[in-house]
């Protein structure tokens, strides 16, 4: 089978994470992945932000628990997260995210790694807190959040559920 086929096919939403260390080379594979991705008219409206330190990570995991009202982290424990934002000013700028994030994902597949695709990072960075963030990061207020990848090297295993009938239908 094709590899890349392959990586498509057995890529699963992870959400048991060892927290074994990523080496440089391997996080930088995985970023450029998603500077790869398709954008309208090739504007590459995304930013993609790398958390790695824990202070920080936890934080992010605060303030998207806090939008779940949960006690508990949406990001499973993975030791990184990634969060992908996207120049609102750009009509593209949620497919463009978008397409970043799923370049990441594969591209952590490959490599061995998983990751789980978080939802709520608009709302994060529409709150107080997430402004502040931006700010902090030098990041434009233009910008909003498209989503998160929790990442981490794998705890567990997964097969896939069995695809829907008729998802596809061919018109001849």
């Amino acid at each position: 089978m094709n590899e890349t086929i392959k990586t498509i096919l057995q890529r699963r939403s992870i959400r048991k994470y060892s927290s074994k260390e990523i080496n440089d080379e391997v996080l930088n594979e995985i970023l450029k992945c998603g500077t790869y991705a398709p954008s309208g008219k090739n504007r590459q409206s995304a930013v993609i932000v790398l958390i790695e330190d824990k202070k920080t990570r936890d934080l992010i995991s605060k303030l998207n628990a806090k939008i779940l009202n949960s006690p508990s982290d949406p990001y499973y424990n993975a030791p990184y997260i990634i969060i992908v934002l996207a120049d609102k000013r750009v009509n593209t700028y949620i497919e463009d995210g978008s397409c970043c994030l799923e370049n990441m994902m594969l591209g952590a597949e490959s490599l061995g790694l998983g990751t789980c695709w978080i939802h709520r990072a608009r709302e994060m960075f529409e709150t107080d807190e997430g402004k502040e963030l931006l700010a902090k990061w030098g990041l434009d207020a233009s910008l909003e959040g498209i989503g998160s990848l929790a990442l981490g090297y794998k705890d567990e295993s997964k097969n896939a559920y069995p695809r829907k009938e008729n998802y596809i239908k061919v018109i001849e």
